[in-house]
């Protein structure tokens, strides 16, 4: 599978406001998040989603938001800090290697990967990160774009996920492209 990478300049392209008549945050998140939850965001990238989350998520939820480049992660902060959600957001710079997410263990309520599967070089050492972050009953959203991603591709995505232990369950969430909502038992 090929690597990609979104550049940092591409990142504000996606934050333009009528990218919300394809994907509204709300719609698309809404139905998985509950005030109070703590929600992890890998690939953040300038918080198209970290903004929407840490509302719903409300003042007592948290969103860990990582990213890999931190042209995004200093985006989203000054973002997060203008939009009055800053003690909401933790933000995190991932290693090459690794999210840096270790001592989340089992305290995860959600983990929300749109767009960003994809672009991992290592799938399987990143479902390994994110398995031991969610709470027993956890889940784990994917959300994976079609112009980047063959279905055979993300077929073989949430196959490695599943080989952690992840069980796919029914997802009634509607989005443009591939998806999959996925519960550690």
């Amino acid at each position: 599978m090929p690597v990609y990478v979104c550049p940092a300049w591409l990142g504000y392209f996606l934050l333009f406001p009528w990218r919300k008549w394809l994907e509204n945050p709300n719609q698309i998140l809404g139905p998985l998040v509950r005030p109070g939850m703590t929600v992890l965001e890998p690939g953040c990238a300038m918080g198209y989603f970290t903004l929407p989350l840490a509302r719903m998520v409300g003042p007592e939820g948290r969103v860990i938001a990582v990213d890999i480049q931190p042209k995004m992660l200093d985006v989203l902060g000054r973002r997060a800090q203008k939009a009055g959600l800053a003690d909401r957001i933790e933000i995190r710079l991932a290693h090459a290697d690794r999210l840096g997410v270790e001592d989340l263990d089992g305290r995860v309520d959600l983990v929300s990967a749109v767009h960003m599967v994809h672009e991992v070089p290592d799938q399987t050492s990143f479902f390994q990160d994110i398995w031991p972050t969610l709470k027993r009953g956890g889940r784990f959203f994917i959300v994976e774009p079609k112009a980047h991603v063959r279905a055979k591709q993300f077929e073989q995505s949430l196959a490695k996920a599943e080989k952690i232990g992840f069980k796919r369950e029914e997802c009634q969430v509607k989005v443009r492209g591939w998806k999959a909502l996925l519960r550690k038992p």
